[in-house]
């Protein structure tokens, strides 16, 4: 079952306070970026973040660790606390700061074949 853009939206509505939040559908689900970083999966209607030790530590006894989809590596399944804005968006702002920058996409040349 593929998410619904509304329910995408949302998320990345909640999100906001934790800096620039974009989208992108792939494969039928969602990722999630915050200032350029993949931070989380939307899949299912289901959120997903990017483990980090200090997302761990933030989320203490609340955590909850799921597969996005088979054979996917275990995310932190967020099932209803990204209603709390400030909280939701204190995670993604933990989980962004803890995530190496995005390396550089190569320039393709024209007529380059690869």
């Amino acid at each position: 079952m593929a998410s619904a853009q509304d329910f995408v939206e949302f998320i990345a509505d909640q999100m906001q306070g934790a800096g620039t939040i974009t989208y992108r559908k792939m494969f039928g689900e969602y990722a999630v970026y915050c200032e350029g970083k993949v931070i989380g999966l939307i899949c299912d209607n289901r959120l997903f973040i990017k483990p980090t030790d200090g997302g761990r530590v933030f989320m203490g006894g609340e955590l909850i660790e799921d597969y996005p989809y088979p054979g996917a590596k275990a995310y932190f399944s967020i099932e209803d606390k990204f209603e709390d804005r400030e909280w939701i968006s204190e995670l993604v702002r933990i989980t962004a700061d803890e995530l190496p920058e995005p390396k550089p996409k190569k320039k393709k040349i024209k007529g380059e074949l690869r």
